[in-house]
């Protein structure tokens, strides 16, 4: 089987292979099969989209509707990698899975408005889905409305016409949406459950999210909860998408800083 790539710009190590481990348990997938990219570490580098069976993007601390004038160098390296990497995957159609910050970058670059007005606590909010959703490869079989864990300073406002708007909350009207038939990404996150939702709030308590004294109590409420539909997609995602085959050496002319699917830049 050809790997799936995901790619993390999350700079906290607890986090980041929390986030890693929670993507690989959910997803049904090997380490061979899921490689990684932490982007807060170094660039993305040239993909050759035909050595992978899909891309999954993280969660992380950036937001797209932050002031130009206030993100660090290495906010804006990612964010051009990420526009470059998006302009191939919406002109293939290619299977693409944002979550959190995949939703703003995957909405900013379809010309969806991302701004401050629908930000969401940290915890579990009840989803909804849409008539779309329902029908919807990745989202058919879930209930109707299902609880997932969501924690955002930013979301989209307004998807643009060409977008499929899939799932809602009370505080959030764009939860999750596509692009084409394989493009898609979630406000809330698939790949957490309470111990990983807890870990992150040790480690943003001061990020802003939240006042630092709840972090207390938002824990003992994800402890509480019943989140368990979720990480359904992700394993739907990878069992729909998986693409068989070798990837071999000689597939495509390495060039300086490609990325392989042994997750390794090329010499």
């Amino acid at each position: 089987m050809k790997p799936f790539l995901l790619l993390a710009i999350r700079a906290d190590d607890a986090v980041a292979d929390g986030e890693y481990e929670s993507f690989l348990g959910f997803a049904g997938l090997g380490e061979r099969d899921l490689r990684r990219v932490r982007l807060e570490q170094r660039p993305l580098g040239n993909i050759d989209l035909g050595e992978w069976s899909g891309i999954l993007l993280g969660g992380g601390p950036f937001n797209c509707s932050d002031p130009e004038g206030s993100k660090s160098p290495v906010q804006r390296r990612v964010e051009a990698d990420l526009r470059g990497l998006l302009d191939r995957v919406i002109t293939d159609d290619f299977p693409f899975l944002g979550a959190c910050y995949g939703i703003g970058t995957l909405g900013s670059h379809q010309g969806a408005v991302v701004d401050r007005r629908h930000g969401e606590l940290p915890g579990p909010v009840p989803v909804t889905l849409t008539r779309e959703g329902r029908q919807d490869p990745l989202l058919c079989g879930l209930p109707g409305t299902f609880d997932a864990f969501v924690g955002h300073k930013e979301a989209i406002s307004a998807l643009p016409r060409h977008a499929v708007l899939l799932a809602s909350s009370p505080a959030c009207p764009v939860q999750a949406f596509r692009i084409g038939s394989n493009a898609y990404a979630t406000q809330f996150h698939p790949e957490l459950d309470a111990p990983g939702f807890c870990t992150r709030v040790d480690v943003y308590k001061h990020a802003g999210y939240f006042e630092p004294e709840r972090a207390g109590e938002l824990k003992a409420l994800a402890h509480r909860s019943s989140v368990t539909r979720p990480p359904a997609i992700l394993r739907r995602f990878a069992q729909r998408y998986a693409r068989r085959g070798t990837v071999h050496a000689e597939a495509a002319p390495s060039q300086p800083g490609a990325v392989s699917p042994a997750g390794q830049p090329r010499a």
